[in-house]
């Protein structure tokens, strides 16, 4: 439920109450010309309605009748071609707020955008109609598909990780957004090079996952994340690593490595944050950083890979007295000029305190970073990350990278709240439509549900969410004083007692190279000028990184691309051109940004173009299986009642596919009642997914729980607000023994009544000899999901006094 204060609550509660509400279109207050609203809110799904709550997306819709004012009629104010200065109130993508109450007590309940409005001539009314949040996400819908998953033969992101991506393209966030998504066109301006939010997933939005963990040496922790999910290792120095989107170059420009980490959800002290760089000959630069949350220290190091390093370390004692949530980061200035790398740090602590090092200079030849590009991130933690970031070009100088913009003040808003991760995905599906669409498919494939609260908050909620029964309801509804009218609905499309769940089995991991893609020109690059080049792709190739630059000194085939300074091959040329890529559906597209200050060409050593470009996509595609649950007492008294799910990319391993279809089997074990058009007492902090209690003591003797899967809420002006839910049980009514009946055989062939009963009914109604109470079992009720040991598919049993 909303959370109230005593003054609403104490109005809702009043013999009498005196009805409140608020409406803002366009951030003005338009409420004295509401004639009547109403909002509508419900779970949406493929599956009967008595087992709706169980999977789907709400898109809430409020529709108001607004009209005139001061002798003008509404038409004239608000239709589509009256004066922009009060038409613009109501135009199609304005916002919408509106708030109910009593007393002058009001709670939130709608936000969104209007979606039409309409005017009939001669009257006095115009209709807007407004939806609220999933109008944000009607942009298309894009996922990066890396193929690191079924290269490692591990998960590479979850569903949930995809329905966080999905929002985040149509800016509602959940952590810190990126800092630089889009390149600018003369590629100078910042630009986010990695951005992993760690959600549910290795995947990023930015760059692509490199080395990923077992899935044994980790989980995906919500209580005590930094924001909303984080990285926990299940012992110290798990390790996991990113390459960039763009290979940048070093010496060169400022760049920034930050995450935000929690050091009181802990396995270890410590997290390092470290860069790779590519040099010549095969050899490799690194640049990182140390924190240890036990000592205080933060070390800072510049070094050639497998040489001997050379450190600087910076003491805020606070980072050990500390526990919390810190915000941790390493900016790093380099020169074209000199090869001295300059670092300092940035810490943000639980308290909010900001914390600034003075720039460390590295000045010894160990310290020194020769001409190379950027290779990958690597992050190494004992303690639970989120939110990984690397930006290039960040600002001008660390100096001039204030406080305000390492903290991101006022550029977000945290605007969703997730669940624990569902769906493991070796390789992430290929996906098309909106993005409110595909967050609607994936709730429909995975049992979970999609919405938008009444203050615009995406709330993702798992199958787990509707899978355990209540003990305690928010509210309390009697037909004594709350209800109007009531109807109690059991239906035999609500049993679900024979489930099969199709899915993709990756027990077989293999990858092969597509056709290698050559250019066919030598590509001149004049300095600072930036070169878009497009290659085509197949649509089953899966997303690949930026080319490696290569030299002479150590020559590679591959993904590659050598850069000479002389159009007829020259020498090679390491350190000078910033490499990035990014894909366009069907195609694959390469920026080369020449960092210096004379021409430089893709080409090879004999003069012939340089670039060679390698997809990658799966050698063997999954087996399609399914997996069945079933209840064999059920079908004794319902016949087979199956629910066959459509088979669906999302769903990628035999576990999952279980655990999908027991949770429709205890959803629809025995027909569970819907409460269905409950006119209750208005009451505006009721809100989907709400556990009411139902005391029924006028006409079925009612008191069960039951879960909100539906709301409606109408008013007219002078009126009071009429409230309508569709609530779901939380229990059946036990299992049926019908007691002293013979049930008639399905064909007549003249023999005694009940003797061609099946025999399944036979055995339980000879049993009964006296009706049994009327007990309630909760569809949790660990009794009835007794199974067969060893076996793939499960029977499962009633309660033991229905045996």
């Amino acid at each position: 439920m909303q959370p109230s204060d005593p003054a609403l609550d104490a109005a809702l509660a009043a013999p009498e109450r005196q009805p409140a509400h608020s409406t803002r279109l366009g951030g003005r207050e338009v409420g004295p010309d509401v004639q009547a609203w109403t909002v509508e809110r419900a779970y949406a799904t493929d599956l009967p309605e008595a087992v709706r709550a169980f999977s789907g997306s709400a898109s809430a819709q409020l529709e108001l009748q607004l009209g005139g004012h001061d002798g003008v009629p509404a038409p004239q104010l608000y239709s589509a071609w009256a004066g922009r200065a009060t038409g613009d109130i109501a135009r199609p993508g304005q916002s919408v707020v509106h708030a109910v109450g009593a007393a002058g007590h009001t709670l939130p309940a709608f936000r969104g955008t209007v979606r039409s409005r309409s005017a009939a001539s001669g009257g006095d009314t115009v209709t807007v109609q407004a939806l609220d949040g999933a109008e944000r996400l009607r942009g298309p819908a894009a996922l990066p598909r890396p193929y690191h998953g079924y290269l490692w033969g591990k998960p590479v992101a979850t569903a949930t990780w995809c329905v966080d991506e999905l929002l985040r393209q149509g800016g509602i966030h959940s952590c810190p957004p990126p800092r630089a998504p889009v390149a600018d066109d003369d590629d100078k301006a910042p630009l986010s090079i990695i951005y992993a939010s760690l959600h549910g997933g290795f995947n990023s939005t930015y760059g692509q996952p490199e080395a990923l963990p077992e899935p044994t040496t980790y989980t995906w922790e919500r209580e005590g994340a930094p924001f909303e999910m984080a990285l926990m290792p299940n012992g110290p120095g798990l390790r996991t690593s990113w390459m960039p989107r763009s290979r940048m170059v070093m010496p060169g420009s400022v760049f920034l490595m930050e995450c935000w980490v929690n050091t009181a959800l802990a396995r270890g002290d410590k997290i390092t944050l470290s860069a790779l760089f590519d040099r010549s000959a095969g050899k490799f630069g690194v640049i990182s950083v140390v924190f240890d949350a036990k000592t205080s220290y933060v070390t800072m190091r510049s070094e050639t890979l497998g040489g001997t390093p050379e450190s600087q370390s910076f003491n805020p004692t606070k980072f050990g007295a500390l526990k919390g949530r810190w915000h941790l980061g390493l900016l790093v200035q380099t020169k074209p000029t000199s090869p001295r790398p300059t670092m300092q740090i940035r810490m943000t602590a639980p308290d909010g305190e900001y914390i600034e090092s003075r720039e460390f200079e590295f000045t010894e030849a160990a310290g020194a970073q020769q001409l190379s590009e950027l290779r990958q991130i690597d992050v190494t933690t004992d303690m639970a990350v989120e939110c990984v970031q690397v930006t290039d070009r960040v600002a001008a100088k660390a100096s001039a990278f204030t406080q305000a913009a390492w903290e991101q003040r006022g550029e977000w808003v945290k605007g969703a709240e997730l669940d624990t991760p569902e769906l493991a995905l070796f390789d992430v599906p290929k996906v098309s439509g909106s993005q409110w669409d595909v967050i609607s498919e994936i709730a429909r494939v995975s049992m979970s549900t999609a919405e938008f609260d009444e203050r615009g908050i995406f709330r993702w909620r798992g199958p787990g969410r509707f899978t355990k029964a209540p003990t305690k309801p928010h509210l309390t509804v009697t037909t004594r004083r709350d209800i109007a009218a009531l109807t109690v609905t059991e239906e035999i499309d609500a049993c679900r007692n024979y489930c099969v769940q199709p899915y993709e089995d990756w027990k077989q991991f293999e990858y092969k190279n597509g056709d290698p893609v050559l250019d066919t020109s030598v590509r001149k690059l004049m300095p600072g000028v930036p070169v878009e080049v497009s290659y085509a792709m197949l649509e089953e190739e899966n997303d690949i990184g930026p080319l490696v630059v290569v030299d002479d000194a150590d020559p590679k085939a591959g993904h590659v691309v050598r850069i000479g300074d002389a159009e007829d091959g020259g020498r090679s040329v390491k350190g000078k051109v910033t490499v990035s890529s990014w894909r366009e559906g069907p195609s694959y597209v390469v920026r080369f940004t020449n960092r210096g200050t004379t021409p430089l060409w893709t080409v090879t050593k004999d003069g012939k173009p340089s670039v060679s470009i390698v997809p990658i996509q799966r050698a063997v595609d999954p087996k399609k299986r399914k997996w069945a649950r079933w209840s064999t007492p059920s079908h004794g008294h319902y016949g087979k009642q199956q629910y066959l799910a459509p088979e669906s990319s999302w769903v990628q391993s035999a576990v999952i596919a279980r655990a999908l279809a027991s949770t429709v089997l205890d959803a629809g074990r025995y027909p569970v009642p819907v409460l269905d058009a409950v006119e209750v007492l208005h009451d505006p902090r009721i809100q989907l997914g709400d556990v009411v209690r139902v005391v029924d003591r006028a006409g079925a003797e009612l008191n069960t729980l039951a879960w909100v899967v539906g709301l409606r809420t109408t008013c007219a002006a002078g009126g009071v607000p009429q409230q309508t839910l569709t609530l779901r049980g939380t229990s059946y009514n036990g299992v049926p023994v019908d007691a002293g009946l013979t049930p008639d055989g399905p064909v007549d062939t003249g023999a005694p009544p009940g003797s061609a009963a099946p025999r399944a009914v036979r055995a339980l109604t000879s049993a009964a000899t006296e009706p049994r109470p009327v007990t309630p079992v909760p569809i949790d009720d660990p009794d009835a999901r007794a199974g067969d040991d060893g076996m793939d598919l499960d029977h499962l049993l009633p309660p033991p006094w229905e045996q």
